[in-house]
């Protein structure tokens, strides 16, 4: 009896599971309905890496994240990027894209331009793996907006370093 009990026990704890595995499926999916995107990443900049702040290319390395809602503005202030081992990037200030708008994350030093769609991260080391990572792009809420893996073999296919993931 205690056997039997402790079997219907663990079952309807399984399917109490199962049904908040699958009640969790759309609110993971809703995360992903973000209007800001990664559309691109130059993870291997051209050239000889060189991660000095005078002369180096880490400004060469960027993400490219856009806005692609129709109607809605959306302001990237507390919006994290990260890598795989957490290498991170918040948005500091206030920076509105429109809708279709996009802004290039860039490494190094340099002056933020919202003519020029330019946001730099002040950092002079490369933030992306030029054989494979993971990109992060995280709501101010901490909720996940996207996320993409590349691996230079599998998604560069012409070797140029650049990678498109939404058109």
């Amino acid at each position: 009896m205690h056997v039997r009990h402790a079997v219907t026990a663990a079952a309807t704890a399984a399917s109490v599971l199962a049904l908040g595995l699958v009640g969790a499926v759309p609110a993971q999916a809703a995360e992903y309905s973000s209007a800001l995107k990664i559309k691109g990443v130059q993870y291997d900049a051209p050239g000889r890496d060189s991660n000095k702040c005078s002369g180096g290319n880490t400004k060469n390395e960027y993400l490219t994240i856009k806005n692609y809602s129709r109607t809605a503005t959306v302001n990237l202030k507390g919006y994290v990027v990260k890598d795989a081992v957490g290498n991170r990037f918040t948005f500091p200030s206030n920076h509105k894209l429109q809708p279709g708008d996009y802004i290039k994350l860039r490494g190094n030093r340099g002056t933020d331009s919202d003519a020029k769609n330019v946001v730099y991260r002040q950092n002079c080391n490369f933030i992306w793996n030029n054989d494979k990572d993971t990109i992060y792009l995280y709501k101010p809420s901490g909720a996940r907006a996207d996320v993409h893996s590349y691996t230079k073999k599998s998604n560069d296919r012409d070797g140029n370093g650049y990678i498109t993931y939404h058109g």
